[in-house]
């Protein structure tokens, strides 16, 4: 432990950031992987405004986002921008939804698209696009309807006096096989190119994704900013026991669900404007505790990863079969499958240690 100035204690590894009045706590070590995240954000951003059937010169390409005259306008403009703007907001979006999902669960595992959330929002929108609604407007707020139902019905079916996070995936799982095959049957029963349409959206897709996407998603996503600066104070209390946190008089209850609630929107409009691009929401949060050493999620950083990981995966899916176009999810999926296992035999070898440990004791 360390003391500042006016004798207050600050945790060891942390600064105190003063502006003005106000004086706030900054872990050194994340601020650094924020800082180098933004830094890399930023490059990979560059180099998908560039890169595609036709190069563009980096300055050209500058030329377009600030706005001045550049005959690159059309491609760079029109055609990378607003995608890759999509892309930044649903894996920012994605990425904090993880952090506060797993914080709440205490299960890595727990991400929007295992425990259904993903999948509830998908059979909403499936089901509203064979009935006509294809505006990606419109969408958005259809998958926030799906997945609060989703992450409704798994909490109440893993709530026995108290949220178990063992028993809150499984069910979670259930129910997120479930809602795929109503999202099946939706598709089965609609038109045939709406299905198609529909079955393209279910890889998890930004082609196409334009300034129409982007509007309503950003707008969203500015409303949840406070919220999102609460939660990332109010995870710290949810990472403790419940009895200490209980004693130091915080509401266990309604903090959790508040986080719940809050990573179920960012989730489903996330959703919505790409379709269920899988895995992001369960790599971001992870990797970014691993890189800072924190003792809960730290939520920037997990969106930054989240946002840099997507625009990595579309860059990638545009060029590696070119001409053909992958959907963003299929590398989403490439990567993340292999974690989710790596992930599970970890977890599988610490309990059986953990039980050896304890017969043997």
């Amino acid at each position: 432990m360390a003391v500042d100035s006016k004798l207050r204690i600050k945790p060891a590894g942390y600064a105190v950031l003063r502006v003005r009045r106000a004086a706030f706590l900054v872990h050194r070590r994340g601020a650094v992987v924020a800082v180098g995240l933004a830094l890399l954000l930023a490059a990979s951003c560059l180099a998908y405004l560039c890169v595609g059937e036709s190069f563009v010169q980096p300055g050209e390409a500058l030329k377009v986002v600030f706005g001045q005259p550049s005959p690159d306008e059309l491609v760079v403009g029109t055609l990378r921008e607003p995608r890759m703007v999509v892309g930044l907001l649903v894996g920012a979006a994605f990425g904090v939804a993880g952090g506060l999902i797993q914080t709440v669960a205490r299960n890595p595992l727990a991400s929007p698209d295992i425990i259904g959330i993903s999948q509830g929002a998908s059979a909403v929108t499936v089901g509203a696009m064979t009935l006509g609604v294809t505006s990606y407007t419109v969408l958005p707020y259809l998958s926030v309807l799906g997945g609060v139902a989703a992450a409704a019905l798994v909490y109440v079916f893993a709530w026995r006096g108290g949220l178990h996070a063992t028993r809150f995936v499984l069910i979670g799982i259930g129910f997120a096989i479930a809602l795929r095959s109503v999202t099946t049957l939706f598709m089965t029963k609609g038109d045939y190119l709406v299905a198609q349409q529909a079955q393209i959206w279910m890889t998890g897709s930004l082609n196409g994704r334009g300034w129409a996407e982007a509007e309503p998603l950003g707008l969203i996503l500015l409303v949840l900013l406070p919220f999102i600066a609460w939660a990332a104070r109010a995870q710290r209390s949810v990472t403790l026991d419940d009895d200490t946190a209980t004693a130091l008089g915080v509401r266990l209850g309604h903090v959790r669900l508040g986080l719940v609630l809050l990573g179920v929107v960012l989730a489903s409009v996330a959703t919505g404007a790409a379709g269920p691009v899988d895995f992001v929401a369960l790599l971001a949060p992870q990797i970014a505790r691993r890189m800072t050493r924190t003792a809960q999620i730290p939520l920037l950083c997990s969106a930054l990863l989240g946002a840099l990981i997507v625009v990595l995966a579309d860059l990638l899916a545009r060029r590696l079969f070119s001409p053909t176009e992958l959907p963003v999810g299929v590398l989403t999926a490439a990567v993340g499958a292999p974690y989710l296992i790596w992930l599970i035999v970890k977890s599988h070898s610490i309990r059986s240690r953990s039980v050896r440990n304890g017969g043997t004791s």
